[in-house]
């Protein structure tokens, strides 16, 4: 008579946050070895703070390049991250069969999406604190609330994580390489990044005010810029995005 053997460990699924802990820091290192993801989340924005802020390129106003730039670039680095980055990476990931395969795993699918926003979330917190040196180094002085500083990061971060996946999850792959370099190039100076809004013509500022970048970068630049309290307006409009785009992403998402 023979008896069933007993294993150690017991075989089975791991716990659901080790598993998303697992695949957020594979999400992480993966994108933070990808000389292209580098170039567009730490290159660009370090070029454009030091270019612009050293040389009088275009009229920032009162004061100080770098107070004004600072808080654009800042921006600039949220929308790099979760919606250029997040878009082209995963659109690849899903043309490859990657997602079809992770989504058959233990890990569920709403899972891996945590996995994938706290991948953004790490390397948006390299990318504010390098850049944040940066702007210190050549005469940056922030002011007013860091709590509202933090409500607009994580409302730009959802609103533009959630454009992302919506453009990966409904595009090809390539039609979303390309789309995705085509939208950041034209929000960087379009949203007020690093050319101050009222330069453009007044019927196009209230078009271009009701961006994401740019009720970003506005609402940064109001609290770290001018002191302001909590910019309500552009954190409703940040808001307005961020559920829009989830919930269409959640939608219309095909991870096959």
């Amino acid at each position: 008579m023979t008896t069933a053997g007993t294993y150690a460990p017991e075989p089975g699924a791991a716990p659901l946050p080790r598993m998303i802990a697992a695949q957020a820091a594979l999400e992480t290192k993966m994108l933070l070895r990808n000389g292209e993801q580098l170039l567009l989340t730490v290159v660009i924005p370090t070029l454009l703070l030091v270019l612009f802020s050293a040389v009088d390129i275009v009229d920032t106003g009162e004061g100080e390049a770098v107070d004004f730039l600072a808080p654009g670039v800042l921006a600039l680095a949220v929308m790099s991250t979760a919606f250029t980055g997040q878009a082209i990476a995963t659109g690849f990931e899903r043309r490859y069969g990657v997602l079809k395969r992770l989504a058959a795993s233990p890990l569920p699918r709403w899972g891996l999406m945590t996995a994938k926003t706290a991948s953004v979330l790490v390397t948006e917190v390299l990318q504010v604190l390098l850049l944040a040196v940066i702007a210190y180094a050549l005469g940056w002085s922030p002011h007013g609330n860091p709590v509202a500083v933090l409500l607009l990061l994580v409302l730009g971060t959802a609103a533009f994580s959630g454009l992302g996946l919506l453009m990966a999850g409904t595009l090809r792959a390539e039609a979303t390489l390309a789309a995705a370099n085509l939208v950041f190039l034209l929000l960087l100076v379009g949203g007020g990044v690093v050319v101050p809004l009222d330069k453009f013509p007044s019927a196009a500022q209230d078009v271009l005010g009701l961006l994401p970048i740019s009720a970003l970068s506005d609402g940064l630049r109001d609290v770290l810029q001018h002191g302001a309290g909590t910019p309500w307006g552009d954190l409703a409009i940040l808001a307005v995005w961020a559920v829009a785009a989830l919930g269409a992403a959640g939608r219309f998402f095909r991870w096959e």
